[in-house]
């Protein structure tokens, strides 16, 4: 009786809310469900109204108020969570209409919901409940009750995926339950529909795209999920032959790359999946008589297109792991991929890849062909790579006709040309030579490789166009090739020849405005000046032509103007030239900006390089401690440690990590003294620069004595004596420099006050004169003013001519004439005819006023106004 009535009060609560449930109703309404949900193992008649309750939640919840969505916002939270709680209840209608329920919740909006005074929640009012809800990973969870329900779990299946498919919230929170081991490890349940595998490999992509890559890594790395995802890709390329197939295919090998590249110890290896991988790679190119490609034929479709591709990648991430490399050789990998290597046709035959695909895959095999070659070198000597690639290479700058069609990200620069060809060309010889084998090395030189690339960069620098950025970037790798190519070998040298010096030359004088440019001319500079030190340096013949095309005058110059990032190189480049003697004297003639020479710009560096480092100076850069004259702020605040025998110390250490060490020794190649171009402070730093090896020395000392004391070993007597001593010696030796330093300074110091003196004796010259000059002035207009001024000048002025004369006799000789005009009033030495300056008739008339000498004519007065 008790039943009947629950049935007459679930029945009224079904038609009562047949339009959806008020939110503030649903406290009550999902204990009505929990109640239900508890007692439908007693009494079968509650599962029909669970459902009918069930299929009413589905609809959006109503609000009286807009502000309802705020105030009952949790209580709506919880009631989405008590539904997958409801997933407890043992009945396959029930759970089904769970999940229909929360489809229609998160992403439907029914046609009519017309409640008087109230509204129904929006679409993005419910995702946004949902996604705060832990329903998402009730659901995952409930998985592991559904193994033996299949259209239960399709259906919880169905409702992960659309949650999925677009909340990133969504997706975390499955990934905290597990979501991708779960959903993985089942992949290849018995399902007659095929659905399983479709919604569990769609809800791995939408947590692979909206959820943390690497949690979803992590739960898919394991020996279950590598080998179900194995399993499914082989039978979905084996069996399949649908769009449909061939795509699920595609997401799932898209899936394994993931894993290997987020977890390099996936077990591929182990489950036999890169031996697979390898086989599907390389079946077409390299004949098998394995049963899984005996009879597979992949098309010209975009799909297997796409899979050629995705092999290729997964193959080059997987050989990160060296257990992996035997089984890509196994599998003539390397051959496989120098099939692609070869010369591009405008044409395909029948079941051929198109031209444009086959670009593509060239390119894509090339890039891989990057990443494989320094790693299984036997095999691409086996194949002979450096040929091959050499021979396309050669094509590629030939006269053939071909338009490359630039698709992919492989392709850029490439279209209507070949450099997307010979940018990876150079790109797999740059990845080869920079491992160092010798064998590799030989074979290209064998080959004709350096004369091949000086031909191509002359041309290059005779070409008219203007270098883009692929330009400016396979310049840049042929430079390097040839530096890794011809260094340490003088026969190699040799071979670059003249013509590689004048290659070199041409770069060296790239202007460091273009530095900045972005097409990486400071990649090209540097390969530049690289070469000039592997190439020409040591080998005399090129030494000699490179010194004559100024070459050491345009490395100083990049070191004057260059950032401060490529000084090194350049030191260490001008450091190794300075062993030819002839280097010296280009070094001490360089002149710079301003007129600088090369001491005093090696000097500036030197300065700030111990300016960036922390070393103690004073004001005018002498030496401040002289017990640690070279110490910077780094290594002192690192102090000193023990350290095992084959670690280096921090002084030591010190050598390599900055300049100061190159500077020192191009000082001891050109000399410390006679040096042009030298200031003061040059000077006092040369001091420094010139004890360098001194004080280095006295700093390991230094170390030794404090590692012996801290592991509390005292030396023998005559070791610590003769310790002490050198010690001594040494900080002697900074005193001594900083005395010099300080006799520099003052000696400076005098001439600086003696010149300034000189210059205010030359400033009171200056006003000596102005006042002699106006008191002359002052005198001239006394004397054209006053009559009587002007005849007592005269008379002083004759008298002076007549004391000026010696004998005065000859006054009184009958051959003496009169030279002075009498009566003339003037104080000017003047003769009988007098011209005197006046103002030109022109502008104050007179008879020929008129008169124009050009024209020969009489013009009109000029006015002044």
């Amino acid at each position: 009786m008790l039943y009947d009535r629950h049935v007459n009060s679930l029945q009224r609560l079904v038609r009562h809310y047949v339009k959806g449930f008020p939110m503030k109703d649903l406290v009550q309404v999902f204990k009505i469900l929990n109640v239900c949900a508890d007692r439908v193992n007693e009494q079968p008649r509650y599962e029909q109204f669970l459902v009918d309750i069930l299929k009413i939640c589905s609809l959006p919840f109503l609000k009286e108020k807009s502000s309802d969505e705020l105030v009952y916002r949790q209580i709506v939270i919880e009631s989405i969570s008590q539904l997958g709680y409801l997933m407890r209840v043992p009945s396959t209608s029930v759970r089904k209409q769970i999940c229909a329920t929360l489809v229609c919740f998160y992403s439907e909006t029914p046609d009519s919901q017309e409640v008087q005074y109230h509204k129904g929640t929006t679409l993005q009012y419910n995702q946004r409940v949902v996604e705060d809800s832990d329903i998402s990973e009730t659901l995952v969870k409930s998985l592991a009750l559904l193994e033996n329900e299949l259209p239960v779990k399709l259906a919880v299946l169905s409702v992960l995926q659309n949650f999925s498919k677009e909340s990133g919230k969504i997706c975390d929170a499955m990934l905290r339950a597990d979501a991708g081991h779960r959903v993985c490890s089942r992949l290849m349940d018995t399902d007659p529909s095929g659905q399983l595998l479709f919604r569990s490999s769609n809800i791995l992509w939408n947590l692979l795209e909206n959820g943390d890559q690497a949690m979803l890594a992590s739960q898919l790395n394991n020996l279950t999920c590598i080998s179900q995802l194995r399993d499914a890709f082989i039978y979905q390329l084996t069996q399949g032959y649908s769009h449909y197939d061939r795509q699920l295919r595609n997401d799932l090998l898209v899936l394994a790359s993931l894993v290997a590249t987020r977890c390099p110890d996936a077990p591929f290896v182990e489950t036999g999946f890169a031996k697979q991988l390898t086989l599907f790679a390389t079946f077409q190119e390299v004949k098998s008589h394995n049963a899984l490609v005996k009879h597979l034929k992949l098309m010209q479709n975009h799909e297997d297109f796409e899979l050629r591709k995705l092999l290729f990648n997964i193959l080059v991430t997987l050989s990160k792991d060296s257990t992996t490399l035997p089984i890509l050789s196994e599998g003539h990998l390397m051959l496989a991929l120098f099939s692609f290597v070869r010369a591009n046709e405008s044409v395909s035959g029948p079941r051929e890849w198109t031209p444009a695909q086959f670009e593509e895959l060239q390119l894509q095999a090339m890039s891989c062909l990057c990443a494989l070659c320094p790693k299984m070198l036997d095999d691409y000597m086996t194949v002979q790579g450096s040929t091959r690639i050499l021979l396309l290479l050669e094509w590629c700058v030939g006269p053939e006709d071909f338009g490359g069609h630039g698709n992919s990200v492989h392709g850029l620069g490439g279209r209507g040309n070949k450099r997307a060809q010979m940018r990876y060309c150079l790109r797999v010889l740059r990845s080869v030579v920079s491992t160092g084998d010798e064998m590799a090395l030989q074979d290209l030189a064998d080959q004709g490789a350096i004369n091949q690339l000086i031909t191509i960069l002359t041309n290059a620098i005779n070409s008219n166009t203007d270098d883009d950025a692929v330009d400016v970037e396979m310049q840049s790798d042929m430079m390097m090739i040839l530096s890794c190519l011809c260094d340490g070998d003088m026969h190699r040298k040799e071979l670059f020849g003249e013509t590689g010096v004048n290659v070199c030359v041409h770069y060296l004088r790239t202007n460091p405005k273009l530095l900045n440019s972005g097409l990486g001319h400071h990649r090209l500079l540097l390969t530049a000046v690289d070469c000039v030190w592997c190439a020409i340096v040591g080998c005399y013949a090129t030494e000699d032509y490179l010194l004559e095309k100024e070459g050491v005058f345009l490395l100083i110059d990049l070191l004057q103007e260059c950032p401060k990032g490529m000084h090194n190189l350049i030191l260490g480049c001008l450091l190794d030239l300075c062993e030819n003697p002839k280097t010296v004297h280009h070094v001490l003639t360089w002149r710079g900006q301003d007129n600088t020479s090369a001491a005093h710009l090696f000097c500036d560096i030197w300065r700030n390089e111990e300016r960036d480092i922390g070393v103690k100076r004073d004001g005018s850069g002498a030496i401040a401690d002289v017990k640690q004259p070279l110490m910077g702020s780094l290594q002192e605040q690192q102090g000193f440690m023990p350290l095992p025998a084959n670690c280096p110390s921090q002084a030591i250490v010190d050598v390599s990590e900055n300049m100061r060490a190159k500077i020192y020794s191009i000082f001891c190649k050109v000399g410390f003294t006679d040096l042009p171009g030298l200031t003061v402070e040059d000077h006092v730093t040369l001091t420094v620069i010139e004890k360098y090896l001194d004080f280095k020395m006295g700093e390991v000392w230094t170390e030794v004595l404090c590692e012996l004391e801290q592991e509390s070993v005292r030396p023998t007597t005559p070791d610590l004596e003769a310790v002490e001593a050198i010690s001594r010696a040494i900080e002697n030796r900074a005193e001594i420099v900083a005395g010099t330093q300080q006799e520099l300074l003052e000696a400076q110091h005098s001439q600086d006050v003696l010149n300034e003196q000189e210059f205010y004796a030359e400033i009171r010259e200056n006003y000596r004169q102005k006042e002699k000059e106006l008191n002359d002035f002052s005198d001239y207009v006394s004397r054209t003013s006053n009559y009587g001024l002007l005849k007592a000048a005269k008379e002083r002025q004759e008298y002076s001519i007549d004391a000026s004369r010696i004998p005065n006799e000859y006054r009184k000789t009958k051959s003496y004439h009169e030279l002075a005009v009498p009566y003339l009033n003037t104080t000017t030495f003047s003769s009988r005819k007098v011209a005197m300056d006046s103002t030109p008739n022109d502008l104050t008339g007179g008879p020929l006023a008129k008169y124009d000498p050009l024209s020969g004519s009489l013009t009109d007065r000029k006015v002044l106004n």
